[in-house]
């Protein structure tokens, strides 16, 4: 579904995407993971064709770089920030992209009813829930049958009831056939939703693992974040990730997500390196597939 090699994207002298190579089957499900700034959004934009790019990328076969709209068309995509009228009503949300896409009445209510939102028509945006308009957002990258869906943090800013509703709209539409790339930076997301994980580190691929061999374990992962000097943080994330963490930094401390039997780990190896912690904070739980059974 998609193929790309050597994916390279610079900003004058700044390098956010560096000579990325992967595949991705259909129907199957790549996480993007990584820090803020390691190139995930800017890597999602190349493989839309919207910013000019080195290397190739192809999505069912198609050239992203020489037929763009073509294979944007093979494509559901949900960009992080939303934008919907508030006053607008959501059944009347979706008939205004879906004469956008030239697809009728019948094919609007399909789409709702495939991120269970049919009933809920009449509702105005501005009263919908985080993640109703979410899934209202779900709904319209389904309009034109896309088989492969594109979403960048798509539960960044839900709550965890929101969250929940996101992953489990997205679970049914992976077991329906459809191909999923997502970036994120929820491990729980991760667990749940993908087949294979390509973590990213300015720019480049660290990592082409799956979410067992990141969180290898049967107990509930955690996320703890730790807080250093600044200038510590970039050093502490290459030691923790040499240990085989995954972290990711959020520009407020470093997190990382461990089984919650191991919590201290990652501030004994920074001990070993002298890199000292001022302070953690322990997140929620994310319990992992086999965890949950």
């Amino acid at each position: 579904m998609i193929r790309t090699t050597g994916v390279t994207k610079r900003f004058g002298p700044v390098e956010a995407v560096s000579s990325v190579s992967f595949e991705l089957d259909p129907g199957g499900s790549l996480a993007l993971w990584g820090s803020n700034g390691a190139g995930k959004t800017t890597l999602i934009r190349c493989l839309l064709g919207v910013v000019s790019f080195k290397g190739q990328a192809s999505i069912g076969g198609v050239d992203v770089r020489r037929r763009g709209r073509h294979a944007r068309a093979l494509v559901g995509y949900v960009p992080q920030e939303l934008a919907f009228h508030d006053d607008a009503r959501l059944g009347s949300s979706m008939m205004f992209f879906a004469r956008l896409r030239g697809v009728g009445r019948a094919r609007a209510a399909e789409s709702l009813d495939a991120v269970g939102l049919s009933g809920h028509e009449r509702k105005r945006v501005r009263d919908l829930s985080g993640g109703m308009k979410q899934r209202l957002a779900l709904a319209v990258a389904l309009l034109s049958e896309p088989p492969l869906i594109i979403l960048d943090e798509p539960t960044s800013n839900l709550d965890a009831s929101g969250r929940g509703e996101v992953v489990a709209t997205l679970q049914r539409l992976r077991q329906a056939g459809k191909t999923l790339l997502f970036a994120s930076h929820r491990p729980d997301e991760v667990i749940s939703l993908a087949s294979r994980v390509l973590v990213l580190e300015r720019g480049a691929v660290i990592r082409d693992t799956t979410p067992a061999q990141l969180w290898p374990t049967e107990k509930p992962v955690q996320v703890v974040r730790l807080y250093l000097t600044m200038a510590s943080e970039s050093a502490a994330a290459d030691v923790l990730r040499e240990a085989g963490h995954a972290v990711h930094l959020n520009g407020h401390g470093l997190c990382v997500a461990v089984p919650r039997d191991r919590k201290a780990e990652p501030i004994a190896a920074l001990a070993r390196r002298q890199i000292e912690v001022r302070d953690i904070e322990i997140l929620d739980d994310i319990k992992t597939p086999e965890a949950g059974r």
